[in-house]
C-alpha cells in the first residue's frame, strides 16, 4: 500500500503532486486526468496501483504488477503555449533519469523519445495525451510508468524489461522515488520554460544512441541511418548518406548488423 504521509514528507514541490489522487485500481491514470474536468489544479497527480486499460505509445500495453511500481500521470493545463509536446516528453524521461541517478546512482540511458533504459533494458516510459479546444491545446497529461519493485517480467516484450529493485538487489519506496521525480520534474518544467536548451543539453549528455547508427520504425516506413543530433524542436536529426533528415515520430533501435 502505498503511504501518503511517507510521499508527502519527502515533496518539496509548490504545484505539482498538490492535489495528490491515489486509486486502488482505475482504467487508465491519463484518461482520468483528461477527462475529469473538474480537476483543475495545475500538476495534480494520480497514481494508481492497477490500471486495466493502461497503454503506452502506439497503443502498447503497458502491464505493471499491483503495489509494485509506480504508474501516475500528472496534468498540466496552463500556459501551454509556451511548451513543445516534444520538450514536455524529453523533460520527463529526463527527470526520471535524474531520480534514478540521484536516489540509487544508476547509470541511466535516455532512449528517444520518451524511454528510460538501464543498459539496453527498459525502466520507464512516458506517454503524453491532450485535449484540444479549436487550435489551442487545453490540457496535457504526462504519463509515466516506471519498474520499481518487480522482479519477474512475463511476455514479449519490444525492449527487455527491468526494475530498480533488479538493478540495485533490493526493494525500494516507492513514496520517496516518486517525490524525488516530482520534485525534479517541477525544477526542469520551470527551467524548460526560460531555458529550453539547457533541457536539451541535458537529455541529450544521456543519451547514449548519439552518434550510433540506427533504425527508425514509424509504423509505417523503417528508415536507417546515423542518430547525429536532436534539433532545437526536440527531433531526432538522422544522418542517410549525405542528407540530414528531421524524425518527429517513432521506434528507434541500434542497428547491429546488416539489413
Amino acid at each position: 500500500m502505498f503511504n501518503l504521509e511517507k510521499f508527502d514528507i519527502k515533496l518539496e514541490t509548490e504545484f505539482i503532486g498538490r492535489n495528490f489522487i491515489y486509486f486502488e485500481k482505475i482504467d487508465s491514470t491519463n484518461k482520468f486526468l483528461l477527462n475529469e474536468k473538474n480537476i483543475d489544479d495545475f500538476g495534480a497527480v494520480v497514481l494508481a496501483e492497477e490500471q486495466t486499460a493502461g497503454h503506452g505509445r502506439m497503443g502498447r500495453t503497458w502491464i505493471s504488477r499491483p503495489e509494485r511500481n509506480l504508474t501516475f500521470s500528472v496534468l498540466l493545463n496552463r500556459e501551454l503555449e509556451k511548451f513543445k509536446l516534444s520538450h514536455l516528453n524529453l523533460t520527463a524521461a529526463l527527470s526520471v533519469g535524474m531520480a534514478l541517478e540521484n536516489l540509487y546512482q544508476l547509470s541511466i540511458n535516455l532512449k528517444w523519445p520518451n524511454d528510460v533504459l538501464i543498459g539496453k533494458k527498459k525502466i520507464a516510459g512516458i506517454l503524453i495525451e491532450t485535449t484540444i479546444q479549436g487550435e489551442k491545446i487545453e490540457r496535457a497529461v504526462v504519463g509515466i510508468g516506471v519498474n520499481v519493485n518487480q522482479e519477474f517480467f512475463h511476455g514479449e516484450f519490444e525492449i527487455e524489461p527491468t526494475s530498480v529493485r533488479k538493478e540495485i538487489g533490493s526493494e525500494v519506496s516507492r513514496e520517496r522515488l516518486l517525490a524525488e521525480i516530482l520534485n525534479i520534474f517541477e525544477e526542469n518544467i520551470f527551467m524548460l520554460e526560460k531555458y529550453p536548451s539547457k533541457i536539451l543539453e541535458m537529455w541529450k549528455a544521456r543519451c547514449k544512441m548519439l552518434g550510433a547508427k540506427v533504425k527508425v520504425d514509424d509504423g509505417k516506413n523503417v528508415k536507417v541511418g546515423k542518430f547525429i543530433d536532436i534539433d532545437d524542436e526536440g527531433f531526432l536529426i538522422l544522418l542517410r548518406g549525405e542528407k540530414e533528415e528531421k524524425i518527429a515520430f517513432g521506434d528507434v533501435t541500434l542497428r547491429e548488423h546488416s539489413e
